[in-house]
């Protein structure tokens, strides 16, 4: 178990989607959620580098009783990805324990951007947009989807949040099309095949698909069992038409 927690599983996904914009071709991502006390293996990174287009880091990057330094070096281990590769960080609700503006001093240091209820807009030569949104952790009522839906232009959205249960506040009308997210661990110990939240993995919903992370990390005990640790290789593309 205690070998278990401490794995370096890239999982990989090619996503398809009708609303994809043509001119992107394709767009890379790498996802990473929930590295609370572990340092990013050089052995993950290697998968990846020179392969990746955006880093996106959702949540729990940091909890008590981790050095404010050891966020520099994940940051750091990120960067050798790829280098020219922006980075974006969401809230989880283990970061804030350290203090808001202590975290957000360092990941600006690093040239992190914070999603805090806001977007980003990427757009290609030909004028089309992929539209990336985050929101605060939902403890406390953090999150404000609307806000960062507010300035967003019109495009292909991937919304970022920390807890998958953000799911419940879109709709249709926001015309979300992924939703990456992490927080349950997807159990982090299961026994039999259960656990106290659903094995991580990809959901084809009907108003988006979501990506639920198992996690990198662990909290409160260093295991895991039936909920492998992982990051995500995500590969976007347009779907064939038919």
């Amino acid at each position: 178990m205690l070998k278990k927690g401490s794995e370096n599983n890239l999982t990989t996904h090619v996503l398809e989607f009708d609303s994809f914009p043509v001119s992107f071709n394709s767009l890379n991502l790498f996802f990473i959620s929930d590295i609370h006390r572990r340092i990013i293996s050089k052995k993950l990174i290697e998968q990846l580098r020179n392969h990746t287009d955006i880093i996106i880091i959702g949540g729990d990057l940091i909890e008590s009783g981790v050095p404010l330094e050891r966020v520099r070096q994940n940051i750091k281990q990120l960067k050798d990805i790829a280098p020219i590769a922006p980075i974006y960080f969401v809230f989880g609700n283990n970061d804030y324990e350290v203090g808001k503006e202590n975290l957000e001093k360092v990941l600006k240091d690093c040239g992190v951007v914070c999603l805090n209820n806001s977007s980003v807009t990427l757009t290609s030569n030909l004028g089309e947009n992929v539209i990336l949104l985050g929101v605060e952790d939902m403890s406390k009522d953090r999150d404000r989807l609307d806000l960062a839906l507010m300035n967003s232009s019109q495009g292909f959205k991937i919304l970022v949040s920390h807890n998958p249960d953000i799911y419940e506040k879109i709709s249709n009308e926001d015309q979300i099309s992924l939703i990456l997210s992490g927080h349950t661990h997807g159990g982090q110990i299961r026994i039999l095949g259960l656990g106290m939240y659903k094995k991580g993995g990809l959901h084809l919903l009907k108003k988006a698909m979501m990506l639920i992370s198992n996690g990198y990390g662990t909290t409160l005990v260093p295991l895991r069992l039936g909920a492998p640790a992982e990051a995500h290789f995500i590969q976007l593309k347009k779907k064939p038409s038919e």
